[in-house]
């Protein structure tokens, strides 16, 4: 469990070997995506037209409706898990073969 109203999501690409993050926070609707940033593009990790490159980071806002939660594969297949922080905390999740990993919000 991470105790966080923000966090961030990153992981590296299985075929491509690039990072991804994602900045998420909790509102009371849900999860909300703030911001998804790229080091890099390749096979199905194209940025959007209106991403921005700076420094090195292709960064955007992604026009995607609140999640109730987020479920994450957990193979054990690649190269590592997902990392989670927030609160200035991390966990690393899906890293080895599992059932697969809920991001959701919980109760008080």
């Amino acid at each position: 469990m991470l105790v966080a109203s923000a966090f961030t999501l990153a992981w590296t690409h299985s075929i491509e070997k690039t990072r991804w993050e994602e900045d998420w926070r909790l509102t009371p609707a849900g999860l909300e995506l703030v911001e998804a940033r790229v080091k890099g593009s390749g096979a199905g990790m194209e940025p959007p037209e209106d991403a921005v490159l700076a420094g090195g980071w292709w960064a955007w806002t992604p026009s995607l409706p609140v999640q109730q939660k987020l479920v994450l594969a957990a193979s054990g297949a690649t190269s590592s898990g997902w990392s989670l922080c927030g609160d200035q905390h991390c966990i690393v999740v899906g890293d080895v073969s599992s059932e697969p990993v809920t991001i959701a919000s919980c109760e008080e």
